[in-house]
């Protein structure tokens, strides 16, 4: 009568013991003789045949049922009236489960300890659906029925179901749960329309209304191309509804009736403007990337080109087939093959799953947050609505990558914020807006930024924070937000620079060495050669000083180069993730030491610590 809960050990249970089954029928045939024929009677043949019979119409319904269930999905069997004792424990497991998961957890009811798909009747399944939404009301979270299905476990039985339910509560230490979502694809793919339905809530008019309140400029509006880095919101509240600038007339209405955010980066899709595509790539730390392409076009333009980036910057994409109201049904078809094809080449090693139901979005959100190799396929219309809603479902599941152990971790550290936006605000003064990569950051503390030109830190005072557009009071590690820097001479800041503790002690660099891989290059990679450096929020042209071990490089070639900034000096991080180019010149890398450069920096060294210690 109690809950069985199990982690993720019984998937590697469900799939050895499937694994295992041809070996087992093979085993049932019994001994035989030397010349082939069976050494048993026809009663003793008939009976095990029987047998054979029954286990093999076990096997083929039991493989009926999904073969992967995710390690983050809890599994309960039943939970019909359990004792206070239990109820008090399941209830402290759900809390937990929720910490983990940074606010939200899946559970299957009706599923065994070992991941097989039992079920239960309808009277179980309300009773147990009634004790985990007591469960969650204990600990402060509401319950979303995801999906239900039935299961054709043993033809004697009855019609029995298994439940999927999200459970989502808001940490006690923030206002929402946040993913950040890159969104990229070639020019006139139907990026900043898709963000503008989304968003707005209301459909496009087939002639690019929906994007209008995106663009921030007055060419773009002209042109209907975006070439700079604009951010929009969509919410979702603790029942899984939507919540948009339909229902509410402010941002901040938004922020206070949402605990899930999906803060949309739109990036720009000309090739023009790739250098602020990759931008946004490196320096907002984007927790997915969503690929927009033109059912019409197909893969043309920039796609292969962003579709490269994201994946040599490691980050999680699935795809969004647009404007599929303007084509045929085969033309659809053919683009969606054509992707598939793309995804399945060696470089990419994708597996492509084609969403078209609520049940496939379900799946393809819990499978792509836990294997990078999961790829989901959506075909929509921004004009008709078609399959809109799947998407909408997707987001709403879709977990974020770390778990609460890793962001605390980075709380620890001291504070590093990221400038990546400078503005100046009537009334307010200067305001910057980044991404804090480490530690937590307070109203009113003081840190250093800088390296500036010179190469030296300045002091500045933290003054009021705004996070998706709404006040907030305090900043942890991996969220984006904007500080209000007082009277601070905005003529001192620049974009890469960063805003640090002084107790970090910061240390500039002119020359740095990195291990790379040459995707492209027409001729010769050689010293002297300059390239244009993205390591994070850092972009700047460097010169190549020299190649370790090796004269030159050519197109898919490792080596470790040094590379001198030609500029000023800039922040660095072992280890960050690095990528140049230069015209067609392409590669990626990561970052391996920080060279001292000579005296100058010495002094420039000792300057900053007068500055810090004032």
């Amino acid at each position: 009568m109690d809950a069985r809960i199990s982690g993720g050990t019984g998937v590697g249970t469900v799939a050895n013991v499937r694994s295992n089954l041809p070996n087992v029928r093979s085993n049932l045939q019994g001994p035989s003789s030397g010349n082939g024929r069976r050494m048993t009677s026809k009663k003793t043949r008939s009976k095990k045949g029987k047998r054979r019979k029954r286990r093999r119409n076990k096997k083929t319904k039991t493989n009926k049922t999904p073969p992967y269930l995710p390690p983050e999905v809890s599994w309960l069997l039943k939970l019909v009236n359990p004792t206070q004792y239990r109820f008090e424990h399941l209830a402290t497991q759900l809390k937990w489960r929720l910490q983990e998961g940074r606010g939200e957890a899946v559970y299957q009811i009706g599923v065994e300890d070992n991941g097989l798909l039992v079920g239960l009747s309808e009277g179980d399944m309300r009773a147990s659906l009634k004790t985990l939404r007591r469960m969650a009301e204990k600990v402060g979270a509401d319950i979303t029925l995801l999906r239900e299905r039935e299961v054709d476990y043993d033809s004697d039985r009855n019609c029995r179901k298994i439940a999927e339910v999200l459970v989502r509560k808001v940490p006690d230490d923030q206002q929402f749960l946040d993913l950040r979502v890159a969104v990229l694809g070639n020019v006139d793919s139907g990026k900043s329309t898709l963000l503008g339905v989304l968003t707005q809530g209301e459909l496009d008019n087939g002639r690019g209304r929906a994007r209008l309140n995106l663009f921030r400029h007055l060419h773009e509006i002209q042109t209907g191309r975006t070439s700079s880095i604009s951010f929009e919101i969509l919410g979702f509240n603790s029942k899984g509804e939507v919540v948009n600038y339909s229902d509410s007339r402010t941002a901040e209405e938004i922020c206070e009736s949402s605990s899930k955010m999906i803060t949309f980066i739109d990036l720009a899709g000309h090739h023009k403007y790739l250098k602020t595509t990759i931008f946004g790539l490196t320096s907002y730390c984007p927790d997915f990337a969503m690929l927009v392409v033109s059912a019409n076009t197909g893969i043309a333009g920039t796609t292969r080109e962003h579709l490269g980036l994201a994946m040599a910057l490691k980050v999680p994409i699935f795809i969004v087939v647009s404007k599929v109201d303007l084509c045929a049904k085969g033309t659809v078809e053919r683009t969606v093959r054509q992707l598939e094809h793309v995804l399945k080449l060696p470089g990419c090693n994708k597996v492509p799953m084609v969403v078209a139901s609520p049940d496939d979005a379900v799946t393809a959100a819990q499978q792509f947050a836990q294997s990078s190799s999961i790829t989901p396929i959506f075909t929509l219309s921004s004009v008709s609505g078609e399959s809109l809603d799947l998407l909408k479902v997707f987001f709403n599941i879709l977990p974020p990558l770390s778990n609460s152990k890793e962001q605390e971790e980075l709380m620890q550290q001291l504070t590093e914020f990221q400038v990546d936006e400078i503005y100046t605000v009537p009334d307010v003064g200067t305001v910057v807006g980044g991404t804090l990569y480490s530690g937590v950051c307070r109203e009113g503390e003081r840190l250093v930024v800088g390296p500036t030109d010179e190469g030296r830190f300045l002091r500045l005072k933290v003054g009021s924070i705004h996070r998706n557009r709404s006040a907030c009071r305090v900043l942890r590690a991996g969220q984006a937000a904007t500080l209000a820097l007082g009277n601070f001479d905005r003529s001192l800041l620049r974009k890469g620079m960063v805003m640090v503790s002084p107790k970090m002690n910061p240390t500039i660099c002119w020359q740095f060495e990195a291990a790379i891989v040459l995707l492209f290059h027409a001729k010769t990679f050689r010293r002297g050669f300059q390239v244009t450096v993205h390591v994070g929020n850092v972009r700047q042209t460097a010169t190549v000083e020299c190649l370790h071990g090796k004269e030159e490089l050519r197109t898919g070639e490792r080596a470790v180069v040094c590379f001198r900034f030609i500029k000023h000096p800039e922040y660095l991080r072992m280890g960050a993730k690095l990528l140049f180019r230069e015209g067609v010149t392409k590669g990626i890398g990561h970052v391996t030491s920080l060279l001292p450069d000579s005296h100058d920096q010495n002094q420039i060294h000792d300057q900053n610590q007068r500055e810090i210690e004032k």
